[in-house]
């Protein structure tokens, strides 16, 4: 899934326009589905409504549905009643995902009225009549278009707002600002396409899928199955779980597994798991033969939302995380959201940290909606977990397309962190000190959130903030189950030596992202 975007509304709502400036910017094939129509029929769809009467468009348009289908990766305009046939509407779903255009009537009828006679259910005649048949046309089909289940309100907004919210509806995103240009899907069932779509993007024949102990027995076993089924030879490699084997001597482990299955600039490395497996994966690969494409599938919550994408790789050094790294930007990131219904509720937590991260840096509404919904859960059940949404993975690949579209918005500006992309680096100077100071005890997600409270508290102290603006800031974390305060015996003064080995700093001091309030974050230089 995730492969065939559909786009479908009533006529005049902008299905052609929006598709088109869609597939550009996820650099997919478009596909007008009436001008395949046309062009097998060689004549104009008036022509064919004409000689042939809807019942006869209407099997021509199954027939060319049925083969556009099957092409790879398109964003398809599909007609206003194109998916009214039961059997239309199951080719589409069944290769993609489908979503609605709504538009209000008096916008509807200004758009047609500035092309007469183009559509041929409401072609003819006065404006007038034209209403009362285009009202007619969308009471007949009110019920249809309402039970598509993502939907999307085109009335008086401009393009590139309907462009983000559309790619957030997909789960497909595109960023072509780093050194690779890099595709992101969010969704399920996408462990069985990892190699159907590494080799539609001509990603090699050979590949090594490195993995943890965490994801070597279920899930990293199908990646490589689905790439052998695409005629990849794949093989599978482990390491140690955890934080504290993300060394140099780790990456070197991985760098010998590419030598022993022969690994060459023409073939490329698959990452299964978290954010850990995924920056070694990615720096190995990164660093071998100075550079292999490598496909990110992302198996946490903290890594779908935030670590898989924007090509930062590396290792920690010991004291200083992720001190030695590279930019290298995945070819594909993959994050299929049935993975997460199994994920410990420690780790599902600290995904989460990242999301409030997000949240609290743009503020986008989507996000909030979604983050108040688990803590609403949470609330109702005296506890939550990823597990909670297995009857409603719609909403969980909702919530994780959301989050994540913070985090490419900042790439697509900034892919090498050159200004404001450092706001992503929220509670990650404080965070960073906690997990070294606990010898990661404290995992990363915890320790984001409760440096992001520090970092509130030290905005405060600077007169950049409110005074009561840390207590809404710990609240927002709180209300999905993580840590807010310092562990016994660490302060902000007793973290400070650690803090000024991270990498973040200039002229002697470090630059934090610091927050002053929803949606404003600053990036500010201190001395600690």
């Amino acid at each position: 899934r995730g492969e065939f975007l559909g786009i479908i509304g009533h006529t005049g709502s902008g299905k052609s326009t929006l598709g088109k400036l869609l597939a550009r910017r996820l650099a997919r094939p478009f596909v007008d589905l009436d001008a395949e129509i046309e062009k097998a029929a060689g004549r104009s769809i008036l022509a064919i409504f004409a000689a042939e009467g809807e019942a006869g468009f209407r099997a021509r348009e199954l027939r060319a549905l049925e083969e556009v289908s099957t092409r790879p990766r398109a964003v398809v305009a599909l007609g206003g009643g194109a998916l009214v046939n039961a059997a239309a509407r199951a080719v589409a779903e069944r290769c993609g995902t489908v979503v609605c255009l709504d538009c209000s009537l008096d916008e509807l009828c200004a758009r047609i009225g500035r092309v007469p006679g183009t559509r041929p259910l409401v072609a003819a005649g006065a404006v007038s009549a034209a209403r009362t048949r285009l009202e007619g046309l969308l009471a007949r089909r009110a019920a249809h278009y309402a039970s598509f289940p993502l939907r999307l309100d085109v009335s008086d907004r401009p393009p590139e707002a309907l462009l983000d919210a559309l790619e957030i509806l997909f789960g497909a995103f595109h960023i072509v600002s780093g050194d690779v240009p890099s595709d992101v899907v969010v969704g399920t069932d996408l462990l069985e396409t990892v190699g159907e779509q590494a080799v539609q993007r001509g990603l090699g024949h050979r590949a090594v899928v490195v993995c943890d102990a965490h994801t070597a027995p279920r899930l990293a076993p199908r990646v490589v199955d689905a790439l052998e089924r695409a005629g990849v030879a794949a093989r599978l490699f482990a390491i140690p779980a955890g934080e504290e084997t993300k060394t140099l001597a780790t990456v070197q482990t991985i760098w010998g597994a590419f030598q022993s299955a022969g690994l060459g600039r023409a073939d490329f490395a698959v990452a299964v798991g978290g954010g850990v497996v995924g920056d070694m994966a990615g720096f190995a690969a990164a660093t071998w033969m100075r550079g292999i494409p490598w496909l990110n599938v992302s198996t946490t919550l903290l890594s779908m939302v935030d670590a898989s994408t924007g090509g930062k790789t590396g290792c920690d050094l010991p004291g200083a995380k992720n001190m030695v790294g590279a930019f290298h930007s995945p070819a594909l990131v993959l994050a299929d959201v049935s993975t997460l219904l199994t994920l410990p509720v420690r780790e599902g937590r600290c995904g989460l940290a990242e999301a409030v991260k997000h949240a609290l840096i743009a503020n986008p509404p989507g996000l909030r909606e979604g983050l108040a919904r688990f803590a609403a859960l949470r609330t109702r059940l005296g506890d939550a977990t990823l597990a909670d949404f297995s009857e409603d993975l719609p909403a969980l690949a909702s919530f994780v397309a959301h989050a994540l579209a913070v985090k490419v918005d900042f790439v697509r500006r900034d892919p090498f962190e050159k200004g404001d992309r450092a706001k992503l680096n929220l509670g990650h100077t404080v965070g960073h000190a906690v997990e070294v100071a606990t010898d990661f005890g404290v995992q990363h997600g915890e320790a984001v959130a409760i440096g992001t409270v520090e970092e509130a508290r030290l905005a405060v102290r600077l007169g950049l903030a409110a005074p009561d603006w840390p207590d809404e800031v710990a609240a927002a974390f709180a209300s999905v189950g993580l840590p807010t305060a310092l562990p016994d015996g660490l302060t902000f003064a007793s973290l400070a030596e650690i803090m000024r080995r991270d990498k973040k700093k200039a002229d002697g001091r470090i630059r934090f992202a610091l927050p002053c309030g929803w949606g404003d974050v600053r990036l500010t230089l201190v001395t600690v």
